[in-house]
């Protein structure tokens, strides 16, 4: 479980508090207007930002402080490759920073490959791969980590619709399967619902508790309402 007690960042002027708890293999879209906090949000839960009050816990545990000791994985919008490296490097990349794998490792970054449906372009480069085979490689990395929560910032909002339909429906099918937690930022009311169980709404500086999806947006809160673009039934 995931655990944000009464934290609150501070980025100048912005403030943005979170007293909320996500089961262990939720999906949940983080969702609200432009500038309402979700980023922070996000950024808050890799320890990129530092708070100004509150713990953050995972499974009973207080949260490592630095970002790279969390238990978790990110795929942004550019998922995260590197031009120089092959597909298959910057998938096994996710093993060894260093690169020195042995032959049992670069078994699992192929196969994490072969599971995204990459296996036939281990030896091509990014620049190589359209823009959802780029996808699945960023996914294929997030497989071979195996970390139990994955954090998603809009990292198909650049596809077009159908592409992002079919990595939507992808990474649902991988992390419900490896019964990850993920939260996924999202501006598409559609992604949303197509991927998440549940929602935290972050607005006006509060990311409230996650609430089932589909009655969430079928009786939105006034400060969902204008995000969904029509009034409360």
């Amino acid at each position: 479980m995931l655990h944000l007690d009464r934290l609150c960042y501070q980025l100048n002027e912005f403030s943005l508090t979170a007293d909320l708890q996500i089961a262990a293999g939720d999906r949940v879209a983080v969702i609200g207007p432009s500038g309402g906090g979700k980023s922070t949000l996000l950024n808050g839960i890799a320890g990129f930002l530092v708070p100004r009050a509150g713990q953050m816990f995972w499974g009973g545990q207080p949260m490592p402080d630095h970002p790279g000791e969390r238990p978790l994985s990110i795929l942004f919008q550019d998922h995260n490759l590197f031009p120089h490296l092959t597909v298959l490097d910057n998938v096994a990349i996710g093993l060894r920073p260093d690169m020195r794998l042995s032959a049992a490792q670069k078994a699992q970054a192929v196969a994490a490959l072969d599971q995204v449906g990459l296996g036939d372009k281990a030896m091509a480069y990014p620049r190589d791969l359209s823009g959802g085979q780029q996808g699945r490689a960023g996914l294929a990395r997030v497989l071979l980590r195996q970390r139990p929560l994955l954090l998603l910032d809009e990292p198909f909002a650049a596809l077009g619709p159908a592409l992002k339909d079919e990595m939507l429906e992808i990474t649902r099918q991988i992390v419900q399967q490896a019964g990850i937690t993920a939260l996924m930022v999202t501006h598409d009311p559609q992604d949303a619902l197509s991927f998440a169980e549940y929602a935290i709404l972050v607005a006006e500086g509060q990311a409230q508790a996650p609430a089932p999806i589909g009655p969430l947006f079928d009786h939105p809160p006034p400060a969902l309402q204008s995000y969904l673009g029509r009034r409360a039934s």
